[in-house]
């Protein structure tokens, strides 16, 4: 008799616990869903997150506000707090590359492992870097300027918006790749190395299209290649990595939103069908326009292949230029 109780007890409280995603996913949201983006208020990721936010609270019912968390190398602040919150989906993360590839494979200390500690719910957006250089090089193409570079060593100096940045390490996939000895001139922010860039203090810089496209069709900056595997309508004449002979330069600029490990499955499903829906919208495309980025539809399980490789990838280019964080 004893024996027949506990497996009846056992099988009623298994019964139970596999119902909990089930009926947690029910309920959910039924108060406020924050989305932390790991950056200052105001910059594109913010307002992006902001436009996701907003078509996600019409779809759940609940509101959804954006909580700027700023600090750390890459956003690491924001992501760490997010990892170490509680995993019922009313705490996401909002993040770039950088904070959960770039900035844990430098920084051994992040207080984070992407992979580990993070669930992915659904991809947002995707774009291109754009490869730009001074016009004093005397150089109009990818080919010419790897030339140029090998046969002037440590004369080429590439800028970026900072240290671990996205732009810096394919700066430094550049050197490895080609072979260059180019120096690396790491600035607080975009708008300052861009500065640098225009007045010839440095020569060469891996950025966004928003950044550099205007001094591109200006003519005070020349594009080289783009960094994805197609060529983007904002600068349709500029040919891609591939195109221009060096397939292996090839990046994506991405965000995404995540959830702490341990988020029950229903949930994350809930999230990203709603995200999902709202990615297809005109009006949200027409918001990422604006940054020439494009809206990334993924199940939580091709995000988290996509993460994984991303994450094997961008470490694999912090180990082979040594890069230690500071």
């Amino acid at each position: 008799m004893l024996t027949r109780r506990l497996l009846l007890c056992g099988a009623a409280a298994f019964g139970t616990a596999a119902a909990t995603g089930p009926l947690h996913a029910q309920s959910y949201p039924n108060r406020t869903v924050r989305i932390v983006v790991p950056f200052p208020p105001g910059g594109p990721t913010d307002v992006i997150a902001r436009v996701v936010a907003e078509r996600l609270q019409a779809s759940l019912g609940e509101t959804v506000i954006v909580e700027s968390r700023p600090g750390g190398a890459g956003g690491t602040v924001g992501a760490k707090a997010v990892a170490a919150s509680t995993p019922d989906g009313y705490t996401l993360l909002f993040a770039l590359v950088g904070t959960l590839t770039i900035a844990p494979a430098i920084f051994k200390n992040s207080g984070y492992d992407p992979l580990k500690n993070f669930a992915p719910v659904a991809m947002i957006a995707t774009g291109a870097q754009v490869l730009a250089i001074n016009p004093s090089l005397p150089v109009k193409t990818l080919k010419e300027l790897v030339a140029y570079a090998k046969a002037n060593p440590g004369k080429v100096s590439y800028c970026s918006p900072g240290f671990g940045t996205q732009p810096h390490l394919l700066g430094e996939m550049f050197r490895s790749v080609t072979g260059a000895n180019i120096v690396h001139v790491p600035y607080k922010g975009s708008a300052p190395a861009v500065t640098d860039l225009l007045a010839g203090q440095v020569q060469m810089m891996f950025d966004a299209p928003t950044t550099l496209g205007p001094h591109i069709k200006s003519g005070k900056l020349i594009g080289l290649s783009v960094s994805t595997d197609k060529r983007i309508a904002v600068l349709p004449d500029i040919p891609t990595t591939a195109e221009a002979g060096y397939p292996q330069l090839a990046a994506t600029l991405w965000g995404g939103i995540v959830a702490p490990a341990g988020t029950p499955a229903p949930i994350i499903a809930k999230l990203n069908a709603a995200i999902n829906a709202g990615l297809k919208s005109e009006e949200l495309r027409a918001n990422f326009a604006r940054f020439a980025l494009e809206p990334d539809i993924k199940s939580p399980e091709e995000f988290a292949s996509f993460l994984a490789a991303e994450v094997t990838k961008w470490r694999k280019v912090v180990d082979d230029a040594g890069i230690k964080g500071q």
